[in-house]
């Protein structure tokens, strides 16, 4: 993605009732918090909504910015950008670097998601490509919500599970898409019951004896692949990182060049980026556009209720278009 450094802020969450609706605690909309009061509320909300348990976070700085309190972030050893309105009822998450040009705003908007569309490219089996970070809590959003689809649609669509270019979650993340590849790869069968364990609670070592996995074929996979790509060198190795922030990922960098992929989640669909929301109804209504003549498989009925952002099993979550960038 080419950088011309257009900094905007993504609203991510907003206030869900009337005017004294707090979403951090403490305060009534209007009411202005101090930093510290900010700062302290800020981390509670990240650490119960936003990372997985266990994740170490720390709020290393907090100054006034532009009407808001810019927050920094740490979150396991990498500094993020956030922000706060003043009165605490609304979280920035991370802030979105936009092109200059139309094109690329236009693609980084598409690669979000949003309210799902009918998909132009018709095929008689469909292509669909998702691109996640596998600890991105909206690339886990929308993989709660697609399994069920891929599980309703089968052998009627050809699916991947495709990794970001680069990692904003540690190494973890990095040997986490290491495993996940590899089970695709070489053990495709187990793939969903092992992703439907992950996603409960991020424990990748204890998912492979409960998804039936061969871990000596695994461990035998993902050491090939690392040094194939050179995963684990170039996270030790700095200068190779994306804008020097953000350790590289380089499996699907191809795929991730072809599609403009410019953050997690991204849905592709016969070649072409595609909106959807990321419950399992619009999922299923979005991939079945694809069809030239869609099969039985697309009148089922899915939940139409988003999944929670993050691990774990949470329904009734607010529709989201939030991602990992």
């Amino acid at each position: 993605m080419n950088m011309k450094k257009l900094i905007i802020v993504l609203v991510i969450l907003v206030a869900l009732g009337g005017a004294g609706y707090k979403i951090f605690g403490g305060k009534t909309a209007g009411s202005i918090l101090s930093p510290e009061e900010a700062k302290a509320k800020a981390g509670e909300f990240i650490n119960a909504n936003l990372v997985q348990a266990g994740t170490e976070v720390e709020i290393k700085d907090i100054v006034e910015e532009n009407g808001l309190y810019k927050i920094v972030v740490n979150v396991g050893g990498q500094d993020f950008d956030s922000y706060l309105t003043k009165d605490g009822t609304k979280f920035f998450p991370q802030v979105l670097d936009m092109t200059a040009d139309a094109a690329a705003t236009d693609t980084s908007d598409t690669a979000a998601g949003g309210s799902g569309s009918e998909v132009a490219a018709k095929s008689d089996k469909p292509n669909v490509e998702l691109f996640v970070m596998s600890h991105c809590p909206y690339g886990t959003q929308i993989e709660k919500g697609i399994l069920p689809v891929i599980e309703a649609l089968g052998s009627k669509i050809d699916f991947t599970l495709k990794f970001c270019d680069y990692a904003m979650h540690g190494e973890n993340e990095l040997k986490e898409e290491l495993k996940q590849y590899c089970i695709q790869k070489e053990q495709g069968d187990k793939l969903n019951g092992y992703l439907k364990c992950f996603l409960e609670a991020g424990d990748g070592d204890g998912c492979i004896a409960k998804a039936g996995l061969d871990k000596s074929k695994l461990d035998a996979c993902v050491s090939a692949t690392d040094k194939e790509y050179k995963v684990t060198e170039k996270f030790n190795d700095k200068t190779t990182w994306s804008n020097g922030q953000f350790p590289v990922f380089d499996v699907y960098k191809a795929d991730n060049d072809k599609y403009g992929v410019s953050g997690s989640p991204t849905l592709v669909i016969n070649g072409a980026q595609v909106t959807s929301n990321r419950d399992s109804a619009s999922l299923l209504a979005t991939i079945c556009s694809a069809f030239n003549t869609a099969p039985e498989e697309c009148s089922q009925s899915l939940s139409s209720t988003a999944p929670s952002a993050g691990f774990g099993s949470t329904a009734g979550a607010a529709a989201s278009d939030a991602t990992c960038n």
